[in-house]
C-alpha cells in the first residue's frame, strides 16, 4: 500500500516548500541526540558525580587495558585507544558485519576542576571507569552562618 501525501492546493512553490521541509526534517533526525542508533560518539559514556568525585564510565567491550590511553588536561578528559577485531579466515562471506574495530578518541569537558594527581582508571567487563577526585575548590563547603 502506497502512502500518498494529501495536498490541499497546488502552486509552483508548494512542491519546493515541501521538499525543503523534508530535507530539514532529515537533517534534524540525523543530528538528533535522542536517537542513540544514530549517535556517532564512541565510546558511549556516562558522567556522574558525588560529593568527592566525578565518575566517567565508558563502554569498551573487547578493548584491552594496554590499548587504552586516558589523560586529563586543562579540564578535559581524553580517552583514546584501539579496538582490535579479529578477522575471519580468508574466503568468509558475511551476511551482516556490524562489529567495528580501529582507533577511537573521545574528549569531554569536565564540569569542575579535578585533582589530576589522584585520577584513577579501571577496566572491568568491558566498562572503563575513570574516577576523578574533585579539587578542593570544586567540593561543596558548608558555610557557618553567624548571628550578628
Amino acid at each position: 500500500m502506497a502512502i500518498v501525501r494529501w495536498q490541499t492546493e497546488s502552486s509552483p512553490f508548494s512542491e519546493l516548500e515541501r521538499l525543503r521541509a523534508e530535507v530539514e526534517r532529515l537533517f534534524d533526525d540525523f543530528g538528533s541526540e535522542s536517537a542513540p542508533f544514530l549517535s556517532r560518539a564512541y565510546p558511549a559514556v556516562n558522567l556522574s558525580e558525588d560529593e568527592e568525585n566525578f565518575y566517567v564510565r565508558a563502554e569498551l567491550p573487547g578493548v584491552k587495558p594496554e590499548n587504552l590511553d586516558v589523560t586529563v588536561v586543562e579540564g578535559r578528559l581524553m580517552i583514546r585507544g584501539e579496538r582490535k577485531v579479529t578477522t575471519e579466515e580468508e574466503g568468509t562471506s558475511y551476511h551482516r558485519q556490524e562489529r567495528e574495530g580501529g582507533i577511537f578518541r573521545r574528549v569531554m569537558a569536565l564540569p569542575e576542576k579535578v585533582d589530576p594527581g589522584r585520577v584513577s582508571a579501571g577496566l572491568r567487563n568491558g566498562v572503563l571507569t575513570v574516577t576523578l577526585p574533585k579539587s578542593q575548590e570544586a567540593k561543596p563547603r558548608r558555610i557557618t552562618v553567624s548571628a550578628s
